[in-house]
């Protein structure tokens, strides 16, 4: 096995920031160069590949890097890479590009962090990238998601120089360059590291996993969680380093060591695991812990997972000699009841009994205030995740009202509104379509991008409502499905969120309407009238479905209190409560 120190391919550690001379050069001259501002995918491949972390890669990549990493997991120079690292433009910025073009990159405030010296663009494959990359062009799985839905159609390959890493304040003695990491490992004298990558909160199977995996390689762990975009729904890093950082005691003394890396996942299975292995390797280490279904995404449409769950072990040990890096292979660990331990689950005796709770389960008990055992978890470990996500009658939430004008929106939104007044306990604010035409959108029209805007400004204020623990109620027409998805997402990771669809008839609504806004509509006098000149999109995703015709405001409101209550939001008693059994001991 190679020396810990050398990175792989045998090359050298590359570090992509230019000298201090050289960056204030480069900040003068920026003033006249095109500029782009990145996203949080972009950031994060940017700093790894700064800092070395990407190495031997020197900047985005060309068209033939890219096309060789597509097809066969390799550069053009022959060195094995599996997962294209691209920045992606928008035509309007392409087209003003040429090779030899510097251009600023810079974060979303501004801060300018390196320049891109242009040197090929081009318009890609993107679902060809997706089917040779993931396998697979189901948008069920995110990394194919992201690249089909949420990149641009041009990608943009150069050499890099930075100016200044991506600011970070939170963790800081946490986050170690590859050449502080490997320092570190020297001072400590550790010639063997097996590093353990994870994108959830650690339990006693992990924690006994990782024991296992540093006992049997003789080596020092390192816990290196991603902190960059994982999957979305993931428990959010700030909750899972803290989880982490409490885990720390119970390990040997001077045996571990925790770091985090900013890595942007794709969820890529096989390929990710061995991108994962050759990052690890430039950040110093020796081996690397690859688990059941390592970097897998879940499943398809049809409930089928995309990986088989040992294949990136299989795909990785292929590649171990060439990379230099062991891989130490676990299957999931199982908790044998009777016998009060943790086993892989080819090792289970025949008859025994055996324990697990899914991260569903676990969040279904987080979510309703239920014991978490200890067998599964660690007590300090309980009371962070408790802390942070605590069970739902204690959440804030949205209910997200759609339907035609004159469906009964704002009257059913302002009963509502009353009824969480009276019972009390969360702050309530309501987002009625006129309001916010009027304080947030006024500046907007009706046609379909402004309507998405004055959704998503609806969205954003009812995150931040739902993220604080309060009740926002939103009222708006919201006739497009694919806004209504994103408002979704945007909230769902802060607590509830509950789409109500008032399916009144048009006729009804019609016969409602004392604005004669239908008939203006008819007559061509009102643009971009929904449901008359504009189309409403009814949603096939909708928690609680409502037609007004034959019901009074009272009774429409009292359906959606009713399973708000059922799910867990509303009517928890302060007795209920002291139920909830603590969770105590080793």
């Amino acid at each position: 096995m190679r020396d810990h120190l050398n990175p792989p391919h045998g090359g050298e550690l590359v570090n992509l920031m230019a000298a201090p001379e050289r960056r204030f050069e480069l900040q003068a001259a920026s003033r006249d160069w095109p500029s782009l501002d990145l996203n949080q995918r972009q950031l994060c491949d940017l700093e790894l590949l700064l800092t070395g972390g990407f190495s031997p890669l020197r900047g985005f990549m060309s068209r033939r890097d890219y096309e060789g990493v597509c097809g066969t997991m390799r550069l053009a120079n022959g060195l094995l890479w599996p997962i294209p690292i691209t920045l992606d433009v928008t035509e309007e910025l392409a087209r003003t590009l040429r090779p030899g073009s510097p251009v600023a990159l810079r974060d979303p405030e501004g801060v300018m962090l390196a320049t891109l010296h242009v040197e090929e663009v081009w318009q890609p494959d993107r679902r060809e990238e997706a089917k040779l990359v993931f396998g697979t062009t189901s948008r069920a799985h995110p990394g194919v998601a992201y690249l089909l839905e949420q990149t641009n159609p041009w990608y943009v390959g150069g050499r890099l120089e930075g100016v200044q890493l991506p600011a970070h304040y939170d963790f800081r003695s946490l986050r170690l360059t590859p050449a502080e990491l490997r320092a570190d490992f020297v001072r400590l004298g550790w010639r063997r590291v097996v590093a353990f990558q994870t994108r959830n909160p650690m339990h006693r199977a992990h924690q006994e996993l990782t024991l296992r995996a540093a006992k049997q390689a003789e080596a020092n762990l390192l816990i290196n969680p991603s902190v960059g975009m994982t999957k979305p729904g993931d428990v959010e890093y700030y909750v899972r380093v803290r989880c982490y950082q409490a885990l720390l005691a119970r390990y040997p003394k001077d045996t571990v060591k925790l770091a985090l890396l900013p890595l942007a996942m794709r969820m890529g299975g096989p390929r990710e695991c061995v991108w994962h292995a050759i990052i690890r390797k430039n950040h110093g280490v020796t081996h690397f812990i690859v688990g059941r279904d390592h970097a897998g995404p879940g499943k398809d449409e049809n409930g089928k997972p995309f990986y088989g769950p040992y294949d990136a072990q299989e795909l990785l040990r292929q590649y171990e000699g060439e990379l230099g890096v062991t891989m130490v292979p676990f299957q999931m660990m199982v908790y044998l009841e009777d016998e009060d331990r943790y086993v892989p689950e080819d090792q289970v005796p025949d008859g025994a009994k055996t324990l697990n709770i899914s991260g569903t389960e676990l969040r279904r008990r987080l979510a309703e205030g239920r014991e978490i055992p200890s067998w599964f978890t660690f007590p300090d470990v309980v009371r962070e995740l408790q802390r942070s996500y605590p069970p739902r009658h204690r959440q804030g939430f949205t209910v997200f009202f759609t339907g035609l004008s004159g469906s009964g929106k704002s009257t059913i939104a302002n009963v509502l509104r009353v009824k969480f007044l009276e019972m009390g306990g969360r702050p309530v604010t309501l987002l009625d379509g006129d309001i916010v035409r009027k304080h947030l959108s006024s500046e907007l029209g009706f046609s379909k991008e402004h309507r998405d805007i004055n959704i998503r400004r609806i969205g954003f204020v009812a995150a931040e409502i739902t993220k604080n623990g309060g009740i926002a109620i939103c009222a708006p027409i919201a006739p497009y499905d694919a806004i209504r998805k994103e408002v979704r997402a945007m909230i769902q990771p802060y607590g509830g969120f509950v789409l109500v669809h008032l399916a009144t008839p048009l006729e009804t609504c019609e016969a409602r309407d004392r604005k004669g806004l239908y008939a203006k509509a008819r007559a061509g006098i009102v643009k971009e009238f929904t449901g008359i000149s504009d189309p409403y999109e009814p949603p096939t995703d909708a928690d609680v479905v409502i037609d007004t015709s034959d019901l009074t405001p009272e009774e429409a409101a009292q359906e959606i209190f009713l399973h708000l209550e059922r799910q867990g939001y509303i009517g928890a008693s302060v007795e209920s409560e002291q139920l909830v059994p603590s969770v105590t001991g080793g």
